[in-house]
C-alpha cells in the first residue's frame, strides 16, 4: 500500500514539473507557433497553439492573469495588445485562445460606468468604444459606442460591426461635423445626422458614408428634415451633390428657390453643374454651366442662362412676360503653356433686357442691374523668337443698353512692329538727337459694324459693314543739354483705307439731313510734328529749430511744347465736303464721319502749348517714426495746361485745364480734383438756352469742375487692439473661447469695423446756360456685433434729386458648423431679401455643394 501510495505521489510530481517545463520551455522546436511577449516584470510568454494566431502577438498590462485550462490570458489596468496592424488600449483585456477572440473594455468606475474609452488604432485611424471584441480568424470586430473619426467628421454607433478592412455596418448611428464635439471641446454636437442604419465603405481614393433613413437634428431637437438615404463622400477629389439654394421674396417676382441645383465632376479635366431659380409668380430661369482645366494649359467655363420673367396678374395691364438669355465664355491659357502663341476669350452675350429682366439675384447683390454696356472679346496673339513683331488677331462684341445698338468687330488684326533705332551707336552710349531717332509702326485692319440686335448676322448687317485699313508711324527722338533741360523732337504719319464713304445733303420734302452710304474705296493721310523742352526745378523753405513743421519743398516741372499740323480741311485734301442745311447754309462734314478708321483733323494747328507740374511735400515732427520726422503730401501732383494756336482764325487760347491729386491722413483721405477754365465770354441770345464763344479774352469762366474723395475707416486707426487676456483672467468655454469676463460676469471682445467713404461732386457748364450738377456719397462697411456676428451693407446718396440710390443690407452668423446669411435690398426697382444657410466642412458642402468646389477655383483641388 505505502509504496503503491508513494508510487503516485512520484508519478504525480514528475507530471507537475514536466508541465511546468513545458509552460517554460520557448518553443523552438514548434514550427509556426506564436510567442506574446509580456512587458510584466515576471516577463512570462505565452505559447499559443499554430491554428489562433497568423502573427506576433505583444502585450503589455500592470498585472496579467492566465487561465491555463481555459486557454484564457487576463490583461489589467493599462492594458495594451499589439497584433498585425491594430493596437488596443484598454484597462481590461481578455484573450481567449479557444475562440480566437480579443475582447477589450473601457475603465469603470465605482458605479460600473464607463468613465476611459477603449481607444483601437488601425491602418492609421483611431477608434473609441466602450466594449471591442474582435475574431483574429475571421478579422471581423464588434464594438459598442463607438467613436469613429473620418476626415472633418465623427460617427458614434450603439453598435459598430467591421466585416474587413474596407466595410463597416453600424446600428442607431449619428454623424456630425461639428468641429467643438470632433475635437471634444463639447459633450454634446450641435447638431447631427440620425440613421438607424449606416454603413462605411473606405477605398483606396477615400471614404464614403452610406445611410438609411437619416433625420437631422439641432441641438438635439429634431428637426423636419427627413431624408430616405444620403451618400457622403469622405475624399479631397470633387464629387457629384445636391446645390442648395437660398430663399427668400422679391416684390416684382414673388417667392423664390435661387440656385437650386446639382453638380456633376466629368473625368479629370471638366465639371458640370445645373443650376435653377424658381419663382411663385411664374419666372424660373435655367443656368447650365461646364468648367474645364488642364494644368499648366489653359482652363475656362462656359455658361448660359435661359429664363422668362413674369410681372404683373395675367388678364390685367401690368401683365408682361420676357424672355431673357445670356451666354458666356471664359478661357484664359497659362503663360507657361506657349509664350509665342496665346489664346483668351472674354465673351458675355446677353438679351437686350437681360439686366433689366433677370430673376437671378446675385446681379442685383453685385449692381450688375446698373450696367449700361457689356463687352465680349476673343483674341490670338502671335509672337516670334527672331521677328521683331507681334500679330494679334482680335473679334469684339459691344452691347449698349441704353441705344439698343451693338458695335461689332469681326475680325481685327494688328500688326505691331517692336520699337527699334534708326541710327546705330559709335561708342555704345547712345548721344544726340541722331542716335536716338526711334521708330514705332504698326498696321491695323477692322471689319466694323454698328447694327441693332434683330439685325445681327442678317443681310442688313453685312450691308452695313464697313472694312477699314490704318497704318500709323512715329519717329521720336530726345537728347539733353545744358544738363538740366531735356529737348523732344517727335512726328506722326496716319495712313488710312475704308470701303464706304459718306455723303451728307439735305431733303427739303422729308425736311431731314440724309446720310447716303457710299461704297467705294477711299484713303487719307496725315501727318503732325512736335517739339517740346522740359526741366526740373526745385525750391525749399526750411523753419525754425523747434517749429513743427521742419521744411517744405516744392518741386516744379515745366515744360513747353510747339505743335504744328496743316489743315486737311481744305478742300483741296478731299477729305471734307459741304452741304446746304435748311436755311441754305454750308455746313461742312467730313466723307470719313461715322467709319471705323476714323477722322483726318481740321484746321490748320500751329500751337505753343504749355504745363506747369508741381509736386508740394512737407516734414513735420513725429514720435510714431523711429527717424523723428515724417513726409507728408500736400500735392502729390497739380497739373497747369493750356495751349495758343498762331494758326487759328478765332479763339487761339484754349481752355485751361487744372488738375491735382493728394491723400491726407496717412495716405488714408484721397483727393482727386479737376477744373476746367474757358478764357473767353459766353454769349447767350435773349431765350436761348446755349450760348456762343465771344471774342472777350479775360473772363475764365467756370466750364467744368470735378472732385473725388475717398476715406476708408477702420477700427485699427483709432486705438490698438485690446489685449483682453491680460487685462481678465477668465475665459469662455466652448463656444465663448473669444469672450473674456470682468469681476461681474460683463463679455468682452473685439468688436473690428470698417467704413469706406465715397464722395463725388462734378459741374459741367460748358456752353450752356444752365450747370449740370451730381453730387453723390456713397457708404459701404461692416461691424462685427459679436465675434459671431457681423453686419455689412452699402448705400448711395444723391444729393441733388435727395434720393438714396442702390442700398443693400446683410449680416452673417457663424453659426459653429452653419453660417447664415442674409441680404436685403429695401427700395429701388429690386426690392429683394435672400436668405441662405450653408454648412461648413468641406465634406458636406462638397456633397451637398454649399460651396461651389469646382476646380476652377484657386483652393479647390484636382
Amino acid at each position: 500500500m505505502d509504496k503503491t501510495v508513494f508510487k503516485n505521489i512520484l508519478q504525480f510530481l514528475i507530471i507537475l514539473i514536466f508541465n511546468s517545463f513545458l509552460a517554460q520551455q520557448k518553443p523552438k522546436e514548434m514550427l509556426k507557433n506564436t510567442v506574446v511577449n509580456d512587458t510584466i516584470p515576471k516577463k512570462d510568454t505565452v505559447v499559443v497553439k499554430t491554428e489562433s494566431l497568423q502573427d506576433i502577438l505583444e502585450t503589455k498590462s500592470d498585472n496579467m492573469r492566465r487561465d491555463i485550462p481555459n486557454r484564457m490570458t487576463y490583461l489589467l489596468k493599462n492594458a495594451q495588445v499589439k497584433y498585425q496592424d491594430m493596437q488596443i488600449e484598454a484597462d481590461y483585456i481578455s484573450i481567449d485562445d479557444k475562440k480566437s477572440i480579443f475582447f477589450a473594455r473601457g475603465k469603470q468606475d465605482s458605479l460600473g460606468k464607463i468613465v476611459e474609452l477603449i481607444k483601437v488604432t488601425q491602418g492609421g485611424k483611431t477608434y473609441e468604444t466602450t466594449d471591442f471584441s474582435y475574431n483574429t480568424k475571421t478579422r471581423q470586430a464588434i464594438a459598442y459606442n463607438a467613436r469613429t473619426e473620418e476626415s472633418e467628421g465623427v460617427i458614434v454607433a450603439q453598435k459598430t460591426k467591421k466585416y474587413n478592412d474596407s466595410v463597416f455596418v453600424m446600428r442607431k448611428a449619428l454623424f456630425t461635423t461639428d468641429d467643438y464635439f470632433l475635437k471634444k471641446k463639447d459633450t454634446a454636437a450641435d447638431y447631427h445626422l440620425l440613421a438607424s442604419h449606416i454603413k462605411l465603405v473606405k477605398g483606396k481614393n477615400g471614404s464614403q458614408v452610406i445611410t438609411g433613413p437619416v433625420q437631422m437634428f439641432i441641438e438635439q431637437v429634431p428637426t423636419p428634415l427627413v431624408m430616405p438615404f444620403a451618400i457622403l463622400p469622405f475624399s479631397e477629389k470633387r464629387s457629384a451633390g445636391i446645390l442648395i439654394p437660398s430663399f427668400g421674396e422679391r416684390e416684382d417676382v414673388g417667392f423664390f428657390l435661387n440656385g437650386i441645383g446639382y453638380y456633376q465632376p466629368i473625368g479629370e479635366h471638366f465639371d458640370m453643374k445645373v443650376l435653377a431659380d424658381i419663382y411663385t409668380k411664374g419666372s424660373w430661369t435655367l443656368r447650365p454651366e461646364m468648367n474645364y482645366l488642364k494644368k499648366y494649359r489653359y482652363s475656362g467655363n462656359f455658361a448660359a442662362d435661359i429664363g422668362s420673367t413674369v410681372r404683373g396678374i395675367k388678364g390685367l395691364d401690368n401683365y408682361t412676360k420676357t424672355g431673357t438669355y445670356r451666354i458666356a465664355w471664359r478661357h484664359s491659357q497659362d503663360l507657361k503653356a506657349n509664350p509665342f502663341l496665346t489664346f483668351s476669350a472674354s465673351v458675355d452675350v446677353t438679351s437686350q433686357t437681360f439686366y433689366n429682366n433677370t430673376v437671378n439675384n446675385s446681379y442685383i447683390m453685385d449692381q450688375s442691374v446698373l450696367r449700361t454696356q457689356q463687352n465680349s472679346t476673343i483674341s490670338l496673339t502671335k509672337r516670334f523668337l527672331k521677328l521683331p513683331a507681334t500679330i494679334t488677331g482680335t473679334a469684339s462684341y459691344q452691347q449698349n443698353f441704353a441705344t439698343g445698338l451693338a458695335d461689332l468687330r469681326l475680325p481685327q488684326m494688328n500688326v505691331a512692329i517692336n520699337q527699334f533705332y534708326l541710327f546705330g551707336s559709335k561708342t555704345g552710349v547712345r548721344q544726340g538727337l541722331l542716335e536716338n531717332i526711334t521708330v514705332n509702326t504698326g498696321l491695323n485692319f477692322t471689319n466694323y459694324v454698328s447694327t441693332e440686335e434683330g439685325e445681327l448676322f442678317k443681310k442688313a448687317m453685312w450691308d452695313k459693314m464697313q472694312t477699314g485699313l490704318k497704318n500709323n508711324i512715329s519717329l521720336g527722338t530726345n537728347t539733353t543739354f545744358a544738363k538740366y533741360f531735356t529737348f523732344s523732337l517727335n512726328a506722326t504719319i496716319d495712313n488710312a483705307l475704308t470701303t464706304k464713304t459718306l455723303t451728307k445733303f439735305y431733303d427739303p420734302i422729308e425736311n431731314v439731313v440724309v446720310d447716303k452710304v457710299n461704297k467705294k474705296i477711299a484713303g487719307y493721310s496725315t501727318f503732325s510734328t512736335s517739339a517740346s523742352l522740359q526741366t526740373m526745378l526745385y525750391g525749399m523753405l526750411k523753419f525754425k529749430k523747434g517749429s513743427a513743421v521742419e521744411a517744405i519743398r516744392h518741386m516744379v516741372t515745366p515744360s513747353v511744347s510747339f505743335t504744328y499740323a496743316p489743315d486737311f480741311g481744305e478742300m483741296k485734301y478731299g477729305y471734307f465736303k459741304n452741304y446746304s442745311d435748311a436755311n441754305g447754309a454750308l455746313t461742312p462734314y467730313s466723307i470719313f464721319d461715322g467709319g471705323n478708321i476714323g477722322r483726318p483733323t481740321s484746321g490748320m494747328v500751329g500751337a505753343l502749348g504749355f504745363n506747369i507740374g508741381n509736386n508740394i511735400e512737407m516734414k513735420v515732427k513725429s514720435k510714431s517714426d523711429s527717424t523723428g520726422v515724417k513726409k507728408m503730401k500736400i500735392f502729390e501732383s497739380l497739373n497747369i495746361s493750356g495751349n495758343y494756336n498762331f494758326a487759328a482764325d478765332s479763339h487761339p487760347w484754349s481752355v485751361i485745364s487744372i488738375s491735382g491729386q493728394s491723400s491726407f491722413f496717412d495716405n488714408k483721405l484721397s483727393v482727386n480734383t479737376s477744373l476746367m477754365l474757358d478764357p473767353y465770354k459766353t454769349v447767350f441770345a435773349p431765350g436761348e438756352e446755349i450760348g456762343v464763344r465771344s471774342e472777350e479774352f479775360g473772363a475764365f469762366s467756370l466750364q467744368g469742375f470735378n472732385v473725388q474723395l475717398s476715406y476708408p475707416l477702420s477700427s485699427e486707426l483709432f486705438g490698438e487692439k485690446t489685449d483682453y487676456s491680460k487685462k481678465y483672467s477668465t475665459k469662455g468655454e466652448i463656444r465663448n473661447e473669444n469672450y473674456y469676463f470682468d469681476n461681474d460676469n460683463y463679455a468682452h471682445f473685439d468688436q473690428a469695423w470698417t467704413l469706406n467713404i465715397n464722395a463725388n461732386y462734378a459741374y459741367s457748364k460748358s456752353l450752356s446756360r444752365t450747370a449740370n450738377k451730381i453730387a453723390s456719397i456713397g457708404l459701404d462697411g461692416s461691424v462685427k456685433l459679436t465675434p459671431y456676428w457681423n453686419i455689412n451693407g452699402s448705400t448711395h446718396y444723391d444729393m441733388v434729386t435727395k434720393d438714396l440710390a442702390y442700398t443693400r443690407i446683410g449680416f452673417s452668423r457663424d453659426q459653429r458648423s452653419f453660417t447664415i446669411n442674409f441680404n436685403w435690398v429695401p427700395f429701388g426697382q429690386y426690392k429683394v431679401y435672400d436668405f441662405f444657410i450653408g454648412i461648413k466642412a468641406n465634406i458636406l458642402s462638397d456633397a451637398l455643394k454649399y460651396k461651389d468646389r469646382s476646380f476652377t477655383q484657386p483652393n479647390a483641388p484636382f
